[in-house]
């Protein structure tokens, strides 16, 4: 099955996935505090986590991981935990069609922190579809 290491397919697997989140975390904070809504989003997380890791084999000692790696994927938890509360606030207080669009300008972040620290690069047309998402999420956003 070779369309099941395409990175592309996992990426829209994980839009349409994004997508959903937004729409089930709206109605589901409707009556919840955003930050226990946040907790319990990642307690099912750990728990599906977990279970796929269980169930494919995939565990790994903890112990064969580098220093570097366990600072890194820290501080990406971290990050994504502030995301998510962040997230969960911001679609308690506004509407899923105006805050998903605005959470998306991750995309134009992670292209120009990549190009800064991490060395990648990217083309004209590549830089332009980036403006393109800013000011399609700018647009949606503010109307």
């Amino acid at each position: 099955m070779k369309f099941l290491d395409s990175w592309q397919l996992w990426a829209l697997l994980s839009a349409g996935f994004a997508a959903m989140t937004a729409i089930f975390a709206k109605i589901g904070v409707e009556n919840v505090n955003s930050d226990f809504a946040t907790f319990i989003r990642t307690i099912v997380i750990l728990v599906a986590a977990g279970g796929i890791v269980f169930a494919t084999g995939h565990w790994q000692d903890p112990a064969t991981i580098s220093g570097r790696s366990w600072t890194f994927l820290i501080l990406s938890g971290l990050a994504t935990g502030l995301s998510w509360i962040s997230y969960f606030r911001a679609l308690k207080l506004g509407q899923a069609a105006q805050v998903a669009p605005i959470d998306k300008l991750s995309v134009v972040f992670v292209a120009i922190i990549a190009v800064a620290f991490l060395g990648e690069h990217l083309s004209a047309a590549a830089w332009l579809g980036v403006a393109l998402i800013a000011i399609g999420a700018i647009i949606v956003a503010l109307n």
